[in-house]
């Protein structure tokens, strides 16, 4: 009869006895390459050399998020596509509930952590400044748009649904009050009309001339123009419900203006203007202001941005 064997037994299994060596000691048992403790610790060193660098490509370190991706999220609406006039293959895209910037012309995208929920409207480059204005008033960069923080103190109304500068004057419009400029970035503030302004939505165009010459989208007007700094206007048109507009910096007579899904383009400084093709649902175009044969557009795609880019005035049109 075979004898009985324990539990305890059972789990060791068969015993394996090492074969001796010439000494007469157990010989001891190699560990294959893949089972060695410096192989491993090697390839955890490989690892977090990876992610490292892969951190510092992307930008960490500042505010803007380390993630990129091909279609930005903006929420339910987008207000704003825009690119900075001192490096135009950088655009900003904004919406009610976030940002994104392109640092390659829009084809990757990472977001802007600290404009989540500003409802980036309008945009402002002043040289030292980049700001951004929406229903929570202005945010402001000191750091060339990487992050931003809330500075409200002075304005005459919070709800900003447009805005513009120079270096030298920035504009605002608020469906509260109408249209307010300042003439020293933004610490102090004059309101220029309370008649005109609160249909303002987006960006506002300021000649770098001639500051006292704006150009603004009217969502009831279309395109309108201010040459008094902003106290009296007058309507130029192009598009029903003007959401953008923009120009060439050198030629300010070249203006191009958008309402959702349609978009039309003077030469003559809003005297005449031609139908300009865009992508379907397009609300947001925007010229580069080193290039005016180069456009961007923006569709809104459920929460998400789609940006266009045409390389022939809007001729046709290709994803970057």
């Amino acid at each position: 009869m075979a004898r009985s064997t324990t539990k305890a037994n059972r789990s060791r299994g068969p015993t394996v006895r090492r074969p001796r060596n010439s000494k007469g000691r157990r010989a001891t048992r190699r560990l294959p390459w893949y089972r060695k403790r410096e192989y491993w610790g090697w390839i955890a060193g490989l690892g977090a050399l990876a992610a490292l660098t892969a951190y510092l490509f992307l930008g960490g370190g500042g505010d803007a998020g380390s993630g990129s991706s091909e279609i930005p999220f903006v929420g339910g609406d987008l207000h704003s596509l825009v690119a900075d006039p001192e490096d135009p293959m950088r655009l900003f895209v904004g919406g009610h509930e976030g940002v994104a910037v392109s640092n390659e012309g829009g084809s990757a995208w990472r977001p802007v952590d600290s404009l989540a929920g500003a409802d980036a409207m309008g945009w402002a480059f002043t040289g030292d400044a980049v700001v951004v204005g929406g229903h929570p008033g202005l945010f402001v960069s000191d750091d060339g748009g990487r992050a931003f923080e809330q500075r409200n103190e002075g304005l005459p109304a919070t709800d900003v649904h447009a805005l513009g500068a120079t270096e030298r004057m920035m504009y605002a419009a608020s469906p509260q009050l109408g249209v307010f400029a300042s003439g020293d970035g933004g610490r102090t503030w004059q309101v220029r009309t309370d008649q005109v302004g609160q249909a303002f939505m987006g960006r506002i165009l300021v000649d770098t001339d001639d500051p006292d010459h704006v150009v603004a989208p009217d969502m009831s007007a279309g395109a309108v123009e201010s040459v008094d700094g902003g106290r009296t206007w007058r309507a130029l048109g192009g598009v029903p419900g003007a959401m953008w507009v923009s120009w060439d910096p050198a030629n300010t007579a070249h203006i191009i203006v958008a309402g959702t899904g349609i978009a039309a383009e003077s030469l003559d400084g809003g005297a005449s203007w031609t139908p300009l093709r865009v992508p379907d649902g397009a609300s947001v175009v925007e010229m580069s202001p080193d290039d005016p044969g180069m456009l961007y557009a923006g569709v809104l795609d459920g929460s998400n941005a789609v940006v266009w880019k045409s390389d022939d005035g809007g001729g046709s049109w290709n994803r970057p």
